[in-house]
């Protein structure tokens, strides 16, 4: 089992950054496919960032050049640096690791971009 706990999300001003933080459990975290994920009210969750085992990194075309995703295997931390955020960002966003086939998910943080 692949407990995964988020923290790090709030309230910005749009241009503003944030710095979200996945913490996750299992002796086996450097063989694990990590991602973020976000959902916002009435849409469906859309894949925001991948980072595989082996480093492959991967966003989605909506926040490429303004997020980051990085992973710390010694820590079993993941985060997402978000730079530039707009309005349009807001939602809840989800950490998800993928192990031996199966998925889990932590129960998300709010990120919520208004002036």
């Amino acid at each position: 089992q692949v407990q995964l706990v988020e923290s790090g999300g709030g309230l910005v001003q749009p241009g503003g950054s944030l710095r979200l933080s996945c913490a996750a459990s299992g002796s086996a975290f450097s063989m694990y496919s990590m991602a973020w994920s976000r959902q916002a009210p009435g849409k469906q969750r859309e894949l925001v960032a991948f980072i595989g085992s082996e480093g492959t990194i991967n966003y989605g075309d909506s926040v490429k050049g303004r997020f980051t995703i990085s992973r710390d295997n010694a820590k079993k931390m993941v985060y997402l640096q978000m730079n530039s955020l707009k309005p349009e960002d807001t939602a809840v966003y989800y950490c998800y690791a993928s192990y031996i086939g199966n998925p889990y998910w932590g129960q998300g943080t709010q990120v919520t971009v208004s002036s």
